[in-house]
Parts: C-alpha cells; structure tokens; sequence
C-alpha cells in the first residue's frame, strides 16, 4: 500500500464507529470554511487568510439560527509547517445566544513536494447567555425558567487531522472534546444532578477533489459527514464548477433536509466572495413563513508565504 492511500485508510478509520448528528453551527459554503471545525486546516492556504460568513437560517420564522463567523489563520516560520488560527462565532436561537472563541495549531509533515499531512488541536471556550422573558411561557411555576443565564463560560478543546494534496483533500476532526451540561437545575456541580442540556462531541469527516474537465473548467466535488450521539447522520454533498478560475457555480444536497445552490467569485488572486441560498426538503419547507436559508462569504488574504505557487489553491 502506497504512502497516500495509507492516509487514507488511517483518516477513514476514524469515522467507522456508529454516529448520530447535530449541534454545532451549519454552513452550506463548509468547503470554504475548513478552519471551523477542523483545526489541522491552520495555516494550509501559505497565506494569511481572513474569512467573513453570515448565515440566516429559515428566514421568516422567528427565533430561528443566525450565525456570524470570522477567523484568521496563517502559517508561521521559515518552513511553513506550523500554522495558528483564531475563530470567532456568533450563534443566535430563538432566546439563546452562544459565541464561541478558539485558538487553533497544527503541524505540517511534507510527505512529498506535493503531498501534506497536517495535526491539529484548538482550544477555547463559549459563553451563554440565554434569555427566558423571549419564551412564551404558559405557566410560572418552572423554576429553571426564572433566572436568565448571562455570559456562562464552558471551556473547549478539539483535535483534527488535515491531509492535502494539489487536487485532493481529506479531513477528520472532532472540535469538541468536552461534553459539557447546562442548566444544572440544583445549582451546584454534583455530577448526579439534573441538567436540562449537554453538550456533545460532534465528529466531523471533510472531503474533496478538483477535475480538470478541460482547460477553462474544473469540477469540484465535496462532502462533509457531521455526526452527534442522539441525532440523525448529517450528510452534505455538492458539486461546484469553476469556470476560468474565477467563476463558481454548483448546486448541493443536504440529506433529507435541504437542496442548496451556490454561486462564488474569485475578484483577485486574494479576494473572493461566496454566497449560497438553501430550500428545505422537510416539513418546514412547506410553511408560508419559510422563505430558505441565506448565506454570504468574504475570503481575503495577505503575506502570502509562496510568491511562486506550483499550482493554485482551490481549497
């Protein structure tokens, strides 16, 4: 077995264990947006890289998700094979509100001129705040209602593994080590009491590949597999074509929840902005309140490391 495919097995192998889906913010654009869920993605773009999202979820409907995202992440030293990252997300549902802020390392190991191998790890935390007066509430006599929660600080640490090649990417991760519970209704730490909420570890399985279809055009399929104990497997897929380098059109599949459609701009060789729009497959689709999910990226990016690039980077 070649050196490459054995990557493969190992990042594979990982995920072969039976998960269960959902908690952490949703991006429609994931294939743009590594850096949120795995920390290995640090530093692999030989440049600074700053990236903007804004996504409203089911607009129309009140209470539902908003997230804003923006992080920075670049390689440091002579070599390139250390690479820092800092994320920031605001996450908006219905009366709670989470920003979540973390620092992210890896280390690259050249496999080859052309093949890399990446470990990460980032830690960090999250605040709360969770307002009940938003709730309408139809009886007064629940006490885990009668205090709002201000700023809650719960701590974070995740591990991630990024393996690149010049048309090939591959990525495991799981950003959330800590399981961490909310709402302790005896207002104390005893492990044996109740809680209303706990946070799980979320894994994650990020994977792409770039076609040559002929000189002007390329293919670029991509799917992130996301998984949660107590929830379904959260599959996303999509198949985005990039015309003359510049400009890119593709469509996407969320698994029994939503068809997407994607559009993005490269403005420069450091700048290029993104933007997708997504119709639910479900229930909630049908509602005359729905009116689908918005999502708009910025990606720029300064210092490069490689004046000279072999090739250009599309991931």
């Amino acid at each position: 077995m070649n050196r490459t495919y054995f990557i493969l097995v190992v990042l594979l192998l990982l995920f072969t264990q039976t998960f269960f889906a959902q908690q952490d913010a949703q991006y429609t654009q994931y294939m743009y947006n590594t850096i949120s869920v795995n920390p290995a993605y640090a530093g692999s773009r030989d440049a600074m890289s700053i990236i903007g999202l804004y996504r409203n979820q089911w607009v129309g409907i009140g209470g539902a998700p908003v997230t804003q995202t923006i992080s920075v992440n670049s390689p440091i030293g002579s070599h390139n094979q250390v690479g820092l990252g800092l994320s920031v997300v605001n996450d908006k549902i219905g009366p709670t509100q989470e920003t979540y802020f973390d620092i992210d390392f890896s280390y690259t190991i050249n496999l080859s001129l052309n093949q890399q191998l990446a470990f990460g790890v980032k830690g960090g935390g999250h605040l709360l705040d969770v307002n009940f007066d938003k709730l309408n509430q139809y009886t007064n006599t629940d006490v885990s209602l009668e205090t709002n929660i201000d700023n809650k600080f719960s701590p974070n640490v995740g591990v991630g593994i990024y393996y690149h090649t010049e048309k090939l990417y591959l990525g495991a991760s799981v950003p959330n080590l800590l399981e961490t519970q909310h709402f302790n209704e005896s207002g104390d730490q005893d492990m044996s009491a109740s809680f209303l909420a706990k946070e799980r570890m979320s894994y994650y399985l990020i994977g792409g590949c770039i076609f040559d279809v002929n000189r002007f055009l390329k293919w670029k399929p991509a799917v992130l597999v996301k998984a949660v104990s107590g929830a379904p497997l959260q599959v996303d897929l999509s198949a985005n074509f990039l015309f003359r380098e510049k400009l890119t059109l593709g469509v996407g599949y969320r698994w029994d929840a939503a068809i997407s459609a994607l559009t993005g701009f490269q403005i420069s060789e450091d700048l290029m902005l993104g933007f997708s729009y997504d119709w639910e497959t479900t229930a909630l689709g049908n509602t005359e309140f729905n009116t689908g999910s918005y999502e708009f990226f910025l990606r720029f990016e300064v210092l490069r490391k490689n004046k000279r690039i072999l090739y250009p980077r599309f991931f």
